[in-house]
């Protein structure tokens, strides 16, 4: 599994921590940015991951700003995005078990280091359940197909 990772100035420290426990995983990382502390516009990192993702170039993807809403807001926008915004564990299993998500947002203002890495495990030991959850995950693939189509026509 390859994991891409992106973020913006204020996820720049929470970032290391996340590559860090990926690194102690032993699964492989993909660092789309921010790599300096300067200030920078978090579409500019949710895209590319998302697209990774999108793409199959990356199997998943950890976005960070500092809430983690405006980077998962950006990624959603990518069609075939399912990205969570997750502050414990429970949610984090229950994005990937129950939504079959494959981006997740951290706010690195909002976590401390210790909570992120357990958050960050929860999520790429997670599995899809499929089941009752797959027809509710082929509804949201409906939804965005149906605007997307309307949004072109």
């Amino acid at each position: 599994m390859i994991v891409g990772i992106g973020c913006d100035h204020g996820g720049l420290d929470l970032k290391q921590v996340v590559l860090d426990t990926i690194k102690e995983l032993q699964i492989e990382s993909r660092d789309f940015g921010t790599f300096t502390s300067d200030s920078v516009d978090y579409p500019d990192f949710a895209r590319p991951v998302a697209m990774a993702v999108k793409e199959r170039a990356v199997q998943l993807g950890i976005l960070i700003c500092g809430t983690g809403i405006g980077i998962s807001i950006a990624a959603n926008k990518v069609p075939g995005i399912r990205a969570a915004l997750c502050a414990d564990t429970f949610s984090a299993k229950m994005a990937r078990a129950h939504n079959d998500a494959n981006v997740l947002c951290l706010g690195a203002r909002t976590l401390g280091p210790g909570l992120a890495q357990e958050i960050v495990r929860a999520f790429l030991a997670g599995k899809f359940e499929g089941g009752r959850h797959a027809a509710r995950v082929a509804k949201i693939h409906a939804i965005e197909t149906e605007c997307s189509a309307a949004s072109q026509g």
